[in-house]
C-alpha cells in the first residue's frame, strides 16, 4: 500500500477575546513554553506527519517562525494569512495547500492550535480512520445530557446523552475532499460554518467517521482553562 502524505494544518488565527488577555491565547507563554509551540511539537514528534502548515494573523509570522526555530520544528513548511473567522482561516489554509501540494490524496489533519495537549494516539487514529473510511472526526462519547436553549437563560428542550458525541479536533480529510467542500460551499453561498466537520454535514458529505478523542485534548478558551492546562501539562514532563 502506498504510504500517505500526512499534513497538519493548524488554525491559529484567533484573537482570544474570551481569554481577556493582552495577546492571543495561542501565543501566551505558560510555564516556559508558548501554546503554539506545544501544539506544533505534538505534530513534529509524530513519525507519520510529514509537514506542518500554520494559519495565523500576518503580524505574528515572525513570532511563529522564532518559536519554531527555538523548538526545533523542522516540519513547519508554511505560514498562511488568517481570515476573519476560523472557517475563513480554514478555507485559506486549504487554498494554500491546493496551490503548493500536488498530491490530491494527501491526508490533511485540520487542528485547533488551542488544543495543545493532543496525543500521539489521536494523530495516529485520525490518519488510520481517514485512510480506511475517507474521513476522520475526533470525538468523545458524551457523559452529560444537554439542554436546548436560544438565549442561555431558559431551555425549551432536552437532548439525552445517548447517541451524542462531543467533537474535538483534528478533523481529517484527503486534500481533494477539502477542495471539493470549499468549492461546493462557494457554489451554494455558504460563507460561514462552525468548523470543517459541520461544513461536511451541511454539504451532505456523510457519514463522518469517529476517531476516538481524549479528555486531555480540550480547548483552552477561558482563563480557568489555563489551570487545567498547567496541571495536565505537568504530567507530560
Amino acid at each position: 500500500m502506498k504510504q500517505s502524505r500526512n499534513i497538519a494544518l493548524i488554525l491559529a488565527g484567533g484573537t482570544g477575546r474570551r481569554m481577556h488577555a493582552v495577546m492571543p491565547k495561542q501565543f501566551m507563554e505558560i510555564d516556559g513554553e508558548t501554546v503554539v509551540l506545544h501544539t506544533m511539537r505534538a505534530f513534529q514528534q509524530h513519525p507519520l506527519i510529514h509537514e506542518i502548515y500554520l494559519v495565523c494573523m500576518p503580524e505574528w509570522n515572525d513570532f511563529v517562525r522564532g518559536e519554531a526555530e527555538k523548538g526545533g520544528i523542522s516540519k513547519l513548511s508554511g505560514i498562511v494569512a488568517a481570515g476573519e473567522s476560523s472557517y475563513a482561516s480554514a478555507c485559506l489554509g486549504i487554498a494554500h495547500l491546493s496551490e503548493n501540494i500536488t498530491d490530491p490524496d494527501a491526508i490533511v489533519l485540520v487542528h485547533d492550535v488551542a488544543r495543545p495537549l493532543i496525543t500521539q494516539d489521536i494523530i495516529s487514529r485520525n490518519i488510520a480512520v481517514c485512510l480506511t473510511h475517507g474521513n476522520a472526526i475526533t470525538a468523545l462519547q458524551s457523559h452529560e445530557a444537554y439542554l436546548v436553549t436560544s438565549d442561555g437563560s431558559s431551555a425549551h428542550g432536552v437532548m439525552p446523552r445517548e447517541g451524542l458525541m462531543r467533537a474535538q479536533t483534528p478533523h481529517t480529510f484527503p486534500l481533494a475532499t477539502l477542495q471539493q467542500m470549499v468549492q461546493l460551499a462557494q457554489e451554494r453561498g455558504i460563507k460561514e460554518s462552525q468548523s470543517i466537520f459541520t461544513l461536511a454535514g451541511e454539504l451532505g458529505i456523510l457519514p463522518l467517521h469517529i476517531a476516538q478523542g481524549d479528555l486531555r485534548n480540550f480547548k483552552i478558551t477561558e482563563q480557568s482553562d489555563i489551570l487545567i492546562y498547567r496541571a495536565l501539562k505537568s504530567l507530560e514532563d
